[in-house]
């Protein structure tokens, strides 16, 4: 089978680690890929929003399946205009299209769609510049700290938790005037603030079918004990020990079920991924919001937990048959730290060289490149904010936590930063 795989971070590096090892790929394309991911396939200069290019690939190159690895394409359609042409129209893809995107593509669209599917959600209300002012209103009826969302894509740094009320006045005018985001925040979504213990809960659908596959806790901000301002991602932990069989019951049942029938019941015909940000208030789940693929750092820690065949499920989601896929997941534990460079998630500098990369592992772990470019000389060079993640495999979460900083510390470039407290809060939990 020939495959072509979109997107060049942590998350594609991992779904081409998975695909390769699958009997059933032929042949391996990943659009643009990095460093890592041209050890596993062919690397080929097609951005991942140049629909045309993408579509002449895959009738040039006989493509059996596509699978689409970040957001902003699925949000452009690519998926409809894909179908819209004979020529394409047949090739399977995993990733929803237009429609079904907008769960991630619009937190006002999400929050509707909660409402509407009686998913349990925080209570919220959605703003514009014309409506600033009754913004400020709402404000002031609000618990503290407020949250604000942009309602657009803003590459997971459009969430911002205030604590006073001129914290929230002022960054709600920012984004809404000054445009913060761009045209992320030209809506803004205000919501109460939720308690409790955060996770990540991945689901795998053909739109009628569903497998919810091993959960994850990441870890968002980029300084320890969360301080310091959003990233797109510094680690993760797999499984989480707070979401136990009562828990993730209460998901499946209030959540994941009410999300795919409400998908059918509007009519999206919704093929892919569902990453379903939630909160563990008090024993309860609530959606803080929907991502429509694969999260990035969580793929990292939750792939090498899947035992069955990857490539079977990706069929199986495409094609519509997920009722025949049986998955097998291990009771391995599982921990990937983000090193990143100086500076990042603000200004930071590319193109510094990564040293200790040929350096034999001292225990299991593997690394997946995320903002990283081969140079001409042979070398690995920095080419991103997040550079690499490096997953640790333990029969316990303290092994896989070890495993993957003795890793780590293996690796070394000029400024780079990471946390050196993934999963120590599990941990002082007693797990």
């Amino acid at each position: 089978m020939n495959i072509l795989l979109l997107g060049s971070g942590g998350r594609e590096h991992a779904f081409a680690w998975k695909i390769n090892k699958s009997a059933h790929c032929k042949k391996l394309w990943v659009a643009p890929g990095n460093a890592g991911t041209q050890a596993l396939g062919q690397n080929i200069p097609i951005a991942v929003n140049d629909f045309p290019a993408i579509s002449n690939f895959c009738q040039e190159q006989a493509v059996h399946l596509l699978v689409v690895g970040p957001e902003e394409p699925l949000v452009n359609g690519l998926r409809d205009f894909l179908a819209a042409d004979p020529k394409t129209a047949g090739i399977p893809v995993v990733g929803p299209g237009k429609a079904g995107a907008q769960l991630e593509g619009s937190k006002d669209f999400s929050k509707e769609f909660m409402k509407e599917n009686g998913i349990p959600t925080a209570s919220y209300a959605t703003f514009t510049e014309e409506s600033l002012q009754e913004g400020i209103n709402y404000l002031k009826t609000q618990n503290l700290p407020i949250v604000l969302k942009a309602d657009g894509l803003a590459a997971g740094k459009g969430v911002l938790i205030c604590p006073s009320l001129s914290e929230a006045e002022a960054n709600l005018k920012e984004m809404l005037v000054g445009h913060k985001f761009g045209e992320a925040s030209s809506k803004v979504v205000v919501e109460t603030f939720l308690e409790g213990i955060e996770l990540s809960v991945f689901v795998a659908t053909d739109g009628d079918n569903y497998k919810i596959l091993p959960e994850a806790k990441d870890y968002k901000r980029i300084g320890e004990k969360d301080t310091g301002p959003n990233t797109g991602g510094m680690g993760a932990i797999s499984p989480v020990p707070f979401a136990d069989a009562d828990f993730m019951k209460k998901v499946e049942e209030k959540v994941v079920q009410p999300t795919i029938k409400g998908l059918r019941r509007a009519g999206i015909d919704f093929r892919g991924f569902l990453f379903i940000g939630l909160m563990n208030m008090k024993g309860e789940p609530y959606v803080i919001e929907y991502n429509v693929r694969m999260g990035d750092p969580e793929t990292q820690a939750v792939l090498p937990r899947i035992e069955s065949d990857f490539v079977e499920l990706l069929q199986a989601i495409a094609e519509k048959r997920l009722n025949q896929y049986t998955l097998q997941t291990a009771s391995t534990k599982t921990a990937t730290v983000v090193m990143v460079a100086g500076g990042y998630p603000g200004v930071y500098e590319k193109g510094k060289i990564i040293s200790g990369l040929e350096k034999q592992a001292l225990n299991q772990t593997i690394t997946f490149h995320a903002g990283t470019k081969p140079t001409p000389s042979g070398e690995v060079a920095t080419n991103g904010g997040r550079v690499l993640g490096i997953t640790g495999i333990g029969e316990t979460t303290e092994e896989a936590i070890e495993s993957a900083y003795e890793r780590v510390n293996q690796i070394s470039w000029e400024m780079v930063n990471f946390r050196k407290d993934i999963g120590q809060d599990i941990l002082e939990l007693g797990n």
